[in-house]
């Protein structure tokens, strides 16, 4: 699908998932009571600072055994909304099936620009490599997983140069999983979200995976919802093509009856193919 070709009016439907999904507020809600009781029932350490900035901080969910695997988890709402607190739900099988879960904020549009974000989500990882030992994790099967917006920023941290800004190896991420993200942002700036995004036409292109090369080759798995718009999951085939002609093979799951909000409920249950397929990429299947 060629999104350029479409009136800013279409593009809006097919880019802006609150508008796609007419009763987002229902799953947002329900998102905030799951985590609710999540942190009810999951062993938690919360608020830990990674920076000077007001949300520069993560939780983290302790796996039962020491040495686990780290699975990273970045919110979306479009660089401008939500929380780590929101998305608390996402922990529980991941830390049922062993996995130590590292949940992260960062800074919102309009108060940071995008440029701003995507380094916070790259220090937020940085000081979890070099932290996570002392909350259970290893450091060496570390694995990134976002939705929407988070899944870009997720993508993003693959074009960063680990030991030039941070003394970390070449490659501290193992595996990511990117779930209905944007990865070429050059519509988003016809999109109403734009007036808090504040996106430049330069800043669009220098944050776009689907543009650039990645450093490294690692397992990628994009999903979907198969009832999102034709547009948005273009975002990820796009990417698709653009990562395997400059990386390698990356897996596609279109996860059937699941819109833009509701397909992140299949990370957070065992028994779904898309949480499968990120314990496996864990090596905890």
């Amino acid at each position: 699908m060629d999104l350029g070709r479409l009136s800013d009016e279409d593009l809006e439907r097919h880019l802006n998932p609150r508008i796609a999904v007419p009763d987002f507020e229902a799953h947002l809600a329900d998102y905030a009571a799951r985590s609710t009781r999540s942190r009810a029932t999951l062993e938690a350490v919360p608020d830990l600072p990674f920076g000077e900035g007001p949300l520069e901080r993560l939780d983290v969910f302790p796996a039962a055994t020491p040495g686990a695997p780290v699975h990273v988890f970045v919110h979306g709402g479009y660089w401008r909304a939500l929380d780590k607190s929101d998305h608390s739900f996402v922990a529980e099988a991941l830390v049922a099936a062993g996995a130590t879960v590292v949940a992260i904020n960062y800074d919102l549009c309009p108060a940071v620009t995008l440029d701003r974000i995507v380094a916070q989500t790259r220090a937020a990882i940085a000081w979890t490599y070099r932290n996570i030992g002392d909350y259970g994790g290893d450091p060496e099967r570390l694995f990134v997983s976002g939705h929407s917006a988070g899944a870009h920023l997720a993508v993003m941290a693959l074009l960063e140069d680990w030991p030039a800004r941070h003394g970390l190896p070449p490659e501290p991420i193992k595996g990511v999983t990117a779930i209905s993200g944007v990865y070429d942002l050059a519509p988003v700036l016809r999109l109403s979200v734009n007036a808090d995004i504040r996106l430049t036409a330069e800043m669009a292109a220098r944050n776009s995976p689907t543009l650039q090369p990645p450093r490294h080759a690692l397992p990628m798995l994009l999903a979907v919802g198969a009832e999102e718009p034709a547009g948005w999951i273009a975002q990820s085939t796009g990417f698709r093509r653009a990562y395997e002609a400059g990386a390698g093979p990356a897996a596609f799951l279109e996860v059937p009856g699941r819109n833009h909000f509701s397909v992140l409920y299949d990370l957070a249950d065992a028994e779904t193919a898309l949480c499968r397929a990120v314990l496996e990429q864990m090596s905890l299947t």
